[in-house]
């Protein structure tokens, strides 16, 4: 079985479109040929609903993959599958919250997303998983179990210092995790971005800059739009609800990296 790429959205706060910018990268890399499983490890499921799938029967949730009788049946299901048939998704959901307290309690709970895609390692090229709002547990064992991390980040007032925080968050863990190789982060986006405001517009000046100065990459701004808004309320990607909308570029620098880096692994 070939390498994956393992990559995980992680963000410490809300409202930053982490669970939009999954899926969608997920379908504009599928249409590119690659094949993507969509890890849901949020108890809101906001990456669940987002693909359609909120009302699909499926044979489990993440909750059963992390759970300690789990034999590497991964509960996978097919997303949009009557227009492309390269993406699967492990849905979240409520039954996460039970997780939580396990993962406390395991003597590797960090660990365990890492032993589950060891053990039984998913042949897809890419993994995503899509993170809760918060810095730990579950993100944690997201870090653990990646090869790369994207950072998304709202231009705010705040940005820079969140994205500070996010960093500082990424090299204490590492280091207390011993993550050896250590998830390369990918890079930082800023989401929502409205281009007619102001104080967005200076921000997302500023953003290379604080970027450069912690030596990683910055993707151009994934803009807020209306269109990506009803397509993730009609659980479908950009891509099938506005094929032709020019938002879709957004994604595409962050996919190219995605596809180069493994290139790289794969050698």
């Amino acid at each position: 079985m070939q390498a994956n790429l393992i990559l995980s959205i992680e963000t410490n706060a809300g409202g930053v479109a982490k669970s939009t910018v999954s899926y969608n990268l997920a379908y504009e890399i599928a249409v590119r040929g690659y094949s993507v499983a969509l890890l849901d490890i949020d108890p809101n499921e906001s990456l669940t609903l987002f693909c359609g799938l909120g009302k699909v029967e499926a044979p489990g949730t993440m909750a059963d993959v992390y759970d300690s009788e789990f034999k590497g049946d991964w509960p996978l299901i097919a997303a949009w599958q009557s227009k492309i048939d390269k993406i699967q998704v492990c849905k979240g959901g409520k039954q996460l919250h039970q997780t939580i307290r396990t993962i406390a309690k395991d003597l590797r709970g960090a660990y365990i997303l890492a032993d589950r895609l060891s053990d039984y390692p998913l042949p897809h090229d890419f993994v995503i998983i899509d993170c809760p709002a918060t810095l730990e547990p579950l993100p944690l064992t997201a870090l653990a179990a990646s090869t790369h991390v994207l950072i998304p980040i709202q231009p705010e007032y705040k940005a820079s210092q969140s994205a500070a925080a996010m960093i500082e968050w990424y090299y204490y863990n590492c280091k207390q995790l011993r993550l050896r190789p250590t998830p390369q982060i990918l890079g930082m986006v800023p989401t929502r971005w409205k281009s007619d405001w102001g104080a967005h517009r200076s921000i997302v000046e500023e953003l290379p800059i604080v970027c450069q100065n912690l030596g990683i990459q910055y993707f151009s701004p994934i803009r807020e739009s209306a269109d990506i808004l009803n397509a993730s309320g009609r659980g479908l990607p950009l891509g099938i609800y506005r094929p032709g909308k020019g938002a879709r570029e957004d994604f595409q620098p962050i996919v190219n990296a995605l596809i180069q880096e493994l290139k790289a692994i794969r050698g």
